[in-house]
Parts: structure tokens; C-alpha cells; sequence
């Protein structure tokens, strides 16, 4: 196993991105990125650049994409976008793709949870065959209950990669795991051999070694499935905005030209712009934490 690191955290040009991770000896990255909006071959120009691989690229339902919403033309749009997320994970060099089926912070289901369940292993079937077809896996990720209603534990994610096909797996997040999981190392075990991707952060969300998450009993229960693949970290670190704030240089008081899908997409993740000093601080925490244990 090896670290990469995700890069919606913090909005900075993809440079100092790669610099940093460079810096503390990660050496791969999953890319949440614009399909529509990523010239692959500058990306790739990058990555070459500063001797980083690509992961994979994770296909982000935000706004009016759900592969379950009621509306027969919402579902083919965002089938469209995650085949072309699928695509572009393949075009930067990737393995594989991420997916959470349903709108990220849309907590109100939009139909029976029959319907929601044929929506979803029709829609995933058909972005499995296209993954096929283009060399990805694709891994379900389910969320904690407070950023979807949809796959919120390992073993629903489990059924529905099963449901998808014999190559359909899942990816595994140590944050929603501690809210979800009554045995989160459990969980991972029960996930066997469809573990094919897995998010790092400690229990609280800040950097591992931050919480309380046993960080080598979490690593050598994933050397136990055969998962030899990224830890990615994503941490999104809370924003404290009252006088018991350990952190005053944490928030970004001068941030860059942010979209508003992504100041909203951060905003819903309880976080805001961090400071180019803290969102350091954490990978370099991270780094310290895990890096010896995969040694």
C-alpha cells in the first residue's frame, strides 16, 4: 500500500498541490476534477512533471446528480457524467473511480426504497460496463448518514457492488466508518476482496493522528483483505468560529477565486478555505502518522 491524497480540499493551482505532496513523500494523487473542464493532457504534463501518479478520479454526485432521483432524465445525466469522470480517471494514467450514488447532502429520499435500489443497479451497470471497457474499476462508497440517506455502511455498499458485477467494488472511508460501523474493523474485513479503494482521516476529520482511530490496527486490518492499493487522505478540516478555537490560523482569510459548486461543495463538508500554513501542517501530520506503518 502507499499514500495519495485527494485535492478538493484546498482550491490552489494543481502546482503547489503536486509540490506539496511531493515535499512529504506522497506520490500519488485521486483527483476530484470537472470532466468537462480538465484539459487531460496539461494534467498529465503536471503529473509527469513533478513524478506523481495518478490514483484515480472520483465521480462526485453534487447538485441535481443522484443515480436514484425520481426524474428518468436526472439519472441519465448523471450516468453521462460519471462515464465521462470514468474516462478522464483513464485519460490521467488512474485505476479507478469512486462513486456515491445519491446527491451528497441530500438527506430526503425521492421515492420508494424499491424504486431507489432498481434505479441504483441499473444505473451502476451501466457505468460498469463503460468502466470495463475503459480498464477502471469502480468502487461505492458509502457516506455517514448526515451527508446522504443513500449507502451509509460497508455491507450496503457490499450489495450493491455485488448487484453491479463480479468487478464492482467498494471504497471504504475510516470517517464514515467510525459514525456508521458498530465494528468499523469488522466492516473492512467483511469487505474482503471488493475493497478496491479506501479514504484516510481520523475520527473527528482532521489529519490521522488527530482522533482516535488505532492507526496500526486500521493498517494492518487492510493488509488483512489483500488491498494493496492507495490510502487516499481527505480530510476536511471543521471550521471553528468561536473563542475556544485551537487553530486560529486554520481559515484562509484571503482565498482564491473559488466556483460556487466548489465553495458550496466545501461549505457542506462543515469546512471552509484553510490556510495554506494549516492544510500543510495537516498533510505533513498525516504523513508522520501512516507513511512508517507502510514501510
Amino acid at each position: 500500500m502507499y499514500l495519495a491524497m485527494f485535492n478538493w480540499m484546498r482550491i490552489e493551482p494543481l502546482e503547489a498541490t503536486l509540490d506539496r505532496l511531493k515535499k512529504y513523500g506522497i506520490n500519488s494523487i485521486e483527483f476530484v476534477l470537472d470532466p468537462y473542464a480538465t484539459n487531460p493532457a496539461e494534467v498529465n504534463q503536471l503529473l509527469k512533471e513533478y513524478d506523481i501518479q495518478c490514483w484515480g478520479a472520483a465521480a462526485v454526485m453534487f447538485g441535481d446528480r443522484s443515480l436514484v432521483a425520481k426524474e428518468e432524465d436526472r439519472r441519465a445525466a448523471s450516468v453521462q457524467y460519471a462515464k465521462d469522470s470514468i474516462t478522464l480517471s483513464k485519460e490521467l494514467g488512474g485505476s479507478v473511480t469512486s462513486i456515491a450514488p445519491a446527491t451528497i447532502s441530500s438527506l430526503a429520499p425521492e421515492s420508494t426504497p424499491e424504486n431507489e435500489w432498481k434505479w441504483a443497479v441499473e444505473s451502476m451497470k451501466e457505468l460498469y460496463g463503460h468502466a470495463q471497457k475503459e480498464g477502471i474499476r469502480l468502487a461505492i462508497e458509502p457516506l455517514n448518514r448526515l451527508e446522504t440517506y443513500f449507502l451509509n455502511r460497508s455491507d450496503q455498499a457490499v450489495a450493491l457492488a455485488e448487484a453491479t458485477g463480479p468487478e464492482c467494488g467498494v471504497c471504504l472511508d475510516t470517517f464514515h466508518l467510525n459514525i456508521e460501523e458498530a465494528d468499523p474493523y469488522q466492516a473492512i474485513l467483511n469487505t474482503g476482496e471488493r475493497l478496491y479503494n479506501f479514504h484516510v482521516s481520523d475520527t473527528n476529520r482532521y489529519a490521522c493522528g488527530m482522533g482516535h482511530w488505532d492507526w496500526p490496527k486500521v493498517i494492518a486490518t487492510v493488509k488483512e483483505t489483500g488491498y494493496d492499493g492507495a490510502l487516499t487522505i481527505e480530510f476536511v478540516v471543521p471550521i471553528d468560529r468561536t473563542p475556544a478555537n485551537p487553530y486560529p490560523n486554520a481559515v484562509d482569510k484571503n482565498p482564491g477565486n473559488l466556483t460556487p459548486e466548489q465553495k458550496a461543495f466545501i461549505e457542506e463538508h462543515g469546512s471552509s478555505m484553510v490556510s495554506e500554513e494549516f492544510y500543510t501542517w495537516q498533510v505533513e501530520k498525516t504523513a508522520e502518522t501512516l507513511l512508517p506503518l507502510l514501510n
